[in-house]
Formats: structure tokens, C-alpha cells, sequence
């Protein structure tokens, strides 16, 4: 269809149809301001002492809004707060200023009747609030009141009752209080706060008795386990109270809780204080005997109480404090057979996970106590290799001095040997007894503490006790590398943290004569580079070992340049061998390919740090320029070409080294070997890439010697450097304007211009001195004049130099 209209009268229409649309939205607008002022005069709201209306109209601009067109600038909850803070913080500087002004002149009988009028005010007021729906303002009323009852006891005290006992006097405050707090907030209903404190009142009343009638500790003890199984019921107890007072039961039992917790907890504190003072088996009775009722409470309430993740927690701490009463009951202080006891204690708890009768939770509870205690028989056994350990520390500053520091310990710890290989064997017949596996978990570092300590506890020769002490790190790491069939994931790591912890002393321990080490260091760093090549482990434990043998391979290169005497500026040419094997294998190195690659770069980096301390200048830069070739080497690799940057940065660095150790001074020399290589790859990228930007590829090669070459011009009175830098910078400028390119035409016009200036500044400076000194001032005036009259021309013309620069490549 084609359109009868020329293009002149299609635009004449179009223009008028829009006149017509801008007049009619004008007609609009004028009446829709008319009625939103009509309505806004229909609904403003009649003077009135009541409350506003609740509902909604529009706002001034036409838009939903509270009736009355106010907005309310804060929340009800929030004022309210706010008003209840003022309040309370009014009653206090009130009720200091009585205190400190007027309670001095107040007789016995003042005091107590304005403490009386006071209180029954506070304890009255709340239940007029709560019939007004004030439920906020009355529980802040009540907690005043309920403390003004404190006050009250302590003045009754104070005036008539001073010489009753304090613990009697507390006993029957505290019954007193918990009672009439108890029957204040069974009768105001609305109240939260009045049975939650007399819960906590109540607290007081059975220990103060019990001081008060001098019971002694034990039944002290006693009493405190009393009272938390009164607090547990209490908890665990739903009841009609439940369903009549829904909103305050719930607080009084969660307190009722903590309170059972922490009565129990003072128990058995109580029973390990009891414990600690008694000098005998017989003596620790009554100790034992409240810490395993202790411990059964916990369990009981742990099966009755509901929530799941809590049940849990309450049966192992009743598992763990059954384990203290066994202790107390049957094994002597200081007893060295304490890691038997508590692998033997762990069997029964590690036994409930297949005790039907008790629930899940309870369950579950007991067997991670259990695996605690067993875990920590393994912990006390395996100290008694601590000695052993720690005994070589001293080789680390006497290398090679034949000190034998492991010959000082003698047979001292053969009775930890035993007590460990009996806790061994011990956690193994668990295992087969109850079928848990974390028992072997245990046994392993029982075990391996006995083999490693024995040789030096029966005092063998020291070949002996270091191809002993091999032999049983050798045997944790092939366990822990997976070089024979794997076990289960928990003994491996348990015997690679015994292989570690071994290695690590005995790498120390080789330390004190040259064929030890060479003969220790050589055997472990063989073993983990098999690991790492061969072992069947996690990926983890495998690049952990070829990071550790990277490691032996460095020290074993450190300790031949020692044992040949080589002087220290020549020991970083060994080192660098490892970086070298480490790059070597590049893809066949598998999946510890990285962890290798990484260690390695760590050992040359160790390289370098030897070669600068050793503050030898050519020799530095022969280790920077053999580390450059080396990441040159693994640059060659596809997947590797990043490391091609590293190998430019240090054949620079080897390059500048050597000049500043031949004492060449001139800038050129440092700047001119980074900017050829890097216009040398400017050129071949853009030649890739004809889009890529001059700043980025050829700006860099340029600024680095063109910067510090203007910079050297000044500060150079000779007239060799302003001439070549200015030819180059001439050839600079040419070629980016041959070429069209931003970054070579912006800096060698910049460098020109500046080494210009610095060739006329003696000229001007001789001119500007010759005139007189008011002619500066009027010729700049002149200057500012001119610009700003053809400031719009001038304007035009930056703006196109602009576009011509951006136009460029």
C-alpha cells in the first residue's frame, strides 16, 4: 500500500496532531489539580480530643495515605519504648534524689512506711494497667515492684531482724519472696515476669539451709544435685499449668533448665573439689558416688526431654562425668595406667549405641563420649613420646656437633612404652568387641608412640634407635600415602600425623652427625617422592609428600655444599637444581604436578634470597640470569607461558645486576633492554591484533626509557644525551605520526618538547633577567587577556585536537 501523502504534508500533519495532543494534556493537568484540591477540602478532619480515624485517603499528591493526610513519623512499639525508658530513668533520679536528700531524716517507722506505700503502689498499679490493655507499661511497673520487695527483706533485716543468721535469714527471704512472687503472678495472669523470678528466689533456699546447718561439702554436693533434679522436673513437667498459662510456662522452663544445669555443675564441682582433698581410694567414695548420680541425672533428663540436638549434648556430659566417678572410684592419683583406664571406661559408653532400650539421642550421647575418652587415653599414652619428641630441639643450633641430646633419656619411659602398647591392644579388642572402628582410630598412634619411644627407653645405640625410629615413620607414611592397600580414611590420617610429627623429629634428630643426615634426610625424601608418584592416597596426602620431598631434595643440595665447603655465594647454584627437576617433568608429574612446580619455585626463590644475602654482586646475577632460563625452560610449554613474564623479570634484573657490579652509571643501559624486548612484542601483537591499543602495547616499552632519559636531561649539564634523546624522540614522533599511533606521537612529542625546553631554558632565563620586572606581569595579563577573548575559538580548537588525537591508533 503506498501512502498518498508527499513526505512535506505528512510532517505538517504530524505536527499539528502533536499541538493538538500538548494542548489537550494541558486541559488535563488543570483539572486534575482542581480535584485533588476539591477533595483534599472534603476530607480534612473535624477538631476533635479522640482518635484520629482509622482507614486511608488519598495524600496530598493524589496518593494512599493515612486519613487526615498526616504521615505518622514513628511506630507505636517505638514510642511507646521510648516512653517507658523516660519513665524508668525519671523513678530512678527520682528515687535517688529521696534517697540521698530526705532517707536521712526519716526515723525507723518513716522508712518503713514509705517503703510499705511504695511497694504497694508498685505491686497494685500493674493490674489496673493490665485491664486497660497496658500490658507493657505494667510489667515494667511490676519489675519495680517485685524489687522494692528486695528492698523491703533487706530493710526488715536492717531494722528488726539483724541477729538472725545470714544464711538462716537468706533461707527464709528467699521462700518467703519465691512464694509471694509466685502467688503476685498467679493472680495477675497477664504478668511474664513474676514466676520466672520466683523461680530464681527459690534457688536460695536449699543451699543457704544447707550452710546453715553445717552439712559439710558432701551434703552440700548433695543438695545442689537435689536442686537441679527439682529444676529438671520442674522443666521436663508440662501440666495443666502449660495450658492455662501459655505465654509465661514456656520462659519458666527454659529457666527451670539452666537452672537444673548449672545446680548440677556446681555438684560435681563440689565432687572433684571432694576428690582433689581426699587422700585415698576409701576417701574418694562419696566423691564417686554424687559424681555418678551427677552423671545419671544428665542421662535421664537427656532420654525425657524432647528437643533432639540438645538430648545429645546432656547424654555425653553424663557419659563423661560417669567416666570422672570411675576414675575417682578406681584409678590411684598419678597413676601412669590412667591411658588404659579410659580406653577400658570407653568400652561400655561406645557399647550404648547398640543398647536398644535407650533412646536415640541418648544413644548417640553416649557413644560420642565414648569416642572422647577413648580419644583421650590415646592422648595421654601418646605423651609419653613427648620426651622423645622434643629431645633433639637443641640440634637446631649446634648442626652437626655429634651431641647425641637422645642419649640423656635412657630407659626412664619403658613403663610409658608398656602403658601405650597395653592401651593398643586394648583399643584392638574394643574394636573387635563392640565393632567401632574409631577404637583402631585410637590404636594407631598407641602403637606407633610405643615403637617410637621404645629403642630410646631401653637405651639402644644411636644406629639403632635411628633406623628403629625410621622404620616406624616409614611404616606411618606408607600407611598414610596409601603405598599398601588403603584402610579406612580415619587410620590413615591418624598414621599421617604420626609419620609427620616423626619426620619432623627425626629430620632434626639426623642433625647431629653428616652421615645421619644425608643417610635420614635422602631415606624420607625418597619415601614421599615414592608416595607422591605411586601412592594410592588422597590427592592431599600426595601433594603434601612431593612438596616435602621437594623439601628433603633442597637440604640434602644445602648439606652437600656444607660438607664440600663451598663458599656461601655459590651454594644458590645447587639449590637451583631443584627448581630445574621440578619443571622437568612438566604433564607426566600427573596430579602433583602443581604442588611439585610450587615447591619448586619456592627453592629457587630460596636461591635468590641465598644469593643476595651472600652479597656478592656477579654472583647474584649469575642466579638471577640461571633462574630466568629455568622459568624460560617451563615457559616453552603451552600451558605455561605465563611463566615466560617471571623469565623476562629476571634475565632484566641479572642484566642490571651485572652493570651496576661493572659500575655503569648511565640510565640507557638499565632502560634500553626493557624497551627494545618490549617493542620487539608490541610489534608482534599488533600484528595479531591491528585493534589493540598503542597505550598498552607500545606506551610501556617507550615510557621506559623515555621518562627517565628526560628526567637524567635535566640533570645533565653535558650536550650528548639532550641530542640523542631528542633524535629518538623525533624518530618516535615521526613514526606515530606515519603510522597513526596515539601513544608514540603523544610521549615523543612530549620528550621533544621538553628536552627543547631544557636546551632554551639558560637563553630564557638570561632574556626574562635582561627586562624589566614589570613586563612579565603585563605580557601574562596580555596572555589571560587574549585567551579569554577567543576562548570559544580556542575551546573549538582542543576539542578537534582531541578528536584528531582519538583518531589515532
Amino acid at each position: 500500500m503506498e501512502n498518498p501523502l508527499t513526505p512535506a504534508s505528512e510532517l505538517a500533519l504530524i505536527d499539528r496532531e502533536l499541538a493538538h495532543l500538548d494542548a489537550r494534556r494541558l486541559q488535563l493537568l488543570g483539572r486534575r489539580d482542581w480535584l485533588l484540591r476539591l477533595l483534599n477540602a472534603q476530607v480534612a478532619p473535624p477538631l476533635s480530643v479522640g482518635p484520629p480515624a482509622q482507614g486511608w485517603g488519598p495524600g496530598p499528591h493524589g496518593t494512599p495515605g493515612p486519613a487526615g493526610g498526616r504521615a505518622r513519623e514513628t511506630s507505636a512499639p517505638g514510642a511507646q519504648n521510648v516512653l517507658l525508658v523516660l519513665g524508668a530513668v525519671l523513678l530512678a533520679v527520682a528515687a535517688l534524689a529521696f534517697t540521698l536528700v530526705s532517707w536521712g531524716s526519716l526515723g525507723i517507722g518513716g522508712r518503713a512506711a514509705v517503703l510499705a506505700v511504695l511497694t504497694g503502689t508498685a505491686l497494685a498499679v500493674p493490674a489496673v494497667l493490665l485491664r486497660r490493655g497496658l500490658r507493657s507499661t505494667a510489667e515494667s511497673v511490676a519489675a519495680v515492684g517485685l524489687l522494692l520487695t528486695v528492698l523491703d527483706v533487706y530493710a526488715l533485716r536492717e531494722v528488726a531482724l539483724g541477729g538472725v543468721p545470714g544464711a538462716w535469714y537468706v533461707a527464709g527471704a528467699s521462700a518467703v519472696l519465691a512464694a509471694l512472687w509466685a502467688g503476685y503472678g498467679a493472680t495477675l495472669r497477664g504478668l511474664l515476669l513474676p514466676l520466672p523470678c520466683a523461680l530464681a528466689a527459690a534457688q536460695w533456699t536449699l543451699p543457704s539451709l544447707a550452710l546453715a546447718l553445717h552439712v559439710g561439702r558432701t551434703a552440700g554436693g548433695w543438695t545442689l544435685l537435689a536442686l537441679a533434679a527439682l529444676n529438671a522436673a520442674l522443666g521436663l513437667w508440662g501440666g495443666p499449668a502449660a495450658a492455662v498459662r501459655p505465654r509465661v510456662w514456656p520462659a519458666v522452663r527454659i529457666l527451670a533448665g539452666v537452672l537444673a544445669g548449672l545446680a548440677a555443675l556446681g555438684a560435681v564441682g563440689v565432687a572433684l573439689a571432694l576428690a582433689a582433698d581426699a587422700g585415698s581410694l576409701s576417701g574418694r567414695l562419696p566423691a564417686g558416688v554424687l559424681l555418678a548420680a551427677a552423671g545419671g541425672a544428665f542421662v535421664v533428663v537427656a532420654g525425657r526431654i524432647r528437643q533432639e540436638q540438645l538430648a545429645p549434648v546432656l547424654a555425653g556430659a553424663g557419659g563423661l562425668v560417669w567416666t570422672l566417678a570411675a576414675q575417682v572410684l578406681l584409678v590411684p592419683r598419678g597413676s601412669a595406667w590412667a591411658p588404659v583406664f579410659y580406653v577400658l571406661v570407653s568400652l561400655p559408653l561406645l557399647a550404648a549405641l547398640r543398647v536398644g532400650a535407650l533412646a536415640r539421642p541418648v544413644r548417640y550421647g553416649l557413644t560420642g563420649a565414648g569416642v572422647v575418652v577413648a580419644g583421650l587415653g590415646g592422648l595421654v599414652a601418646s605423651l609419653s613420646a613427648l620426651p622423645v619428641l622434643t629431645a633433639p630441639a637443641p640440634l637446631l643450633g649446634e648442626v652437626w656437633t655429634a651431641a647425641s641430646p637422645r642419649a640423656e633419656l635412657g630407659g626412664g619411659g619403658r613403663q610409658a612404652v608398656a602403658v601405650a602398647l597395653i592401651a593398643a591392644a586394648v583399643a584392638l579388642w574394643l574394636e573387635r568387641v563392640s565393632g567401632r572402628r574409631e577404637a583402631r582410630v585410637v590404636a594407631v598412634p598407641l602403637a606407633w608412640t610405643a615403637l617410637f619411644a621404645a629403642p630410646v627407653a631401653f637405651a639402644l645405640p644411636v644406629a639403632a634407635v635411628f633406623a628403629a625410629q625410621l622404620a616406624a615413620v616409614a611404616a606411618a607414611l606408607v600407611v598414610a600415602l596409601g603405598l599398601v592397600r588403603a584402610p579406612a580414611a580415619g587410620v590413615r590420617i591418624a598414621a599421617g600425623a604420626c609419620g609427620a610429627v616423626g619426620a619432623a623429629s627425626l629430620s632434626v634428630a639426623a642433625l647431629d652427625g653428616r652421615a645421619a643426615t644425608f643417610a635420614v634426610w635422602a631415606a624420607l625424601g625418597a619415601l614421599c617422592g615414592a608416595g607422591a608418584a605411586y601412592g594410592r592416597g588422597p590427592l592431599a596426602s600426595r601433594a603434601a609428600a612431593a612438596v616435602v620431598a621437594t623439601g628433603y631434595a633442597t637440604g640434602l643440595l644445602l648439606a652437600l655444599a656444607a660438607l664440600l665447603e663451598l663458599p656461601a655465594r655459590q651454594w644458590p647454584l645447587l639449590v637451583l637444581l631443584v627448581p630445574a627437576a621440578a619443571a622437568a617433568p612438566g604433564p607426566r608429574a600427573g596430579a602433583v604436578r602443581i604442588p611439585v612446580e610450587v615447591a619448586g619455585a619456592a627453592a629457587g626463590g630460596l636461591a635468590l634470597l641465598l644469593a643476595l644475602t651472600a652479597g656478592h654482586a656477579p654472583s647474584l646475577a649469575l642466579v638471577l640470569g640461571l633462574a630466568g632460563v629455568v622459568c624460560a625452560a617451563a615457559a616453552v610449554r603451552a600451558d605455561r607461558r605465563a611463566v615466560g613474564w617471571a623469565a623476562g623479570a629476571l634475565f632484566l634484573a641479572a642484566t642490571w645486576v651485572r652493570l651496576a657490579a661493572s659500575g655503569v652509571d648511565a640510565v640507557e643501559a638499565y632502560t634500553l633492554p626493557v624497551t627494545v624486548p618490549a617493542l620487539v612484542v608490541a610489534w608482534l601483537r599488533r600484528r595479531r591484533d591491528p585493534a589493540a591499543p598503542s597505550w598498552a602495547t607500545y606506551g610501556p616499552g617507550l615510557a621506559a626509557t623515555l621518562v627517565p632519559g628526560v628526567i637524567a636531561v635535566w640533570a645533565d649539564p653535558h650536550w650528548t644525551r639532550p641530542l640523542l634523546l631528542g633524535l629518538g624522540a623525533l624518530v618516535v614522533t615521526l613514526a606515530g605520526a606515519r603510522w597513526r599511533l596515539q601513544a608514540p606521537l603523544v610521549l615523543g612529542g612530549v620528550t621533544l618538547g621538553l628536552v627543547a625546553l631544557h636546551e632554551l631554558a639558560p637563553y630564557v632565563l638570561q632574556v626574562v633577567g635582561a627586562l624589566p620586572r614589570w613586563l612579565p606581569p603585563a605580557l601574562a595579563g596580555a596572555l589571560l587577556l587574549a585567551v579569554g577573548a577567543t576562548y570559544e575559538k580556542r575551546l573549538r580548537d582542543a576539542r578537534r585536537l582531541r578528536s584528531a588525537l582519538g583518531k589515532l591508533g
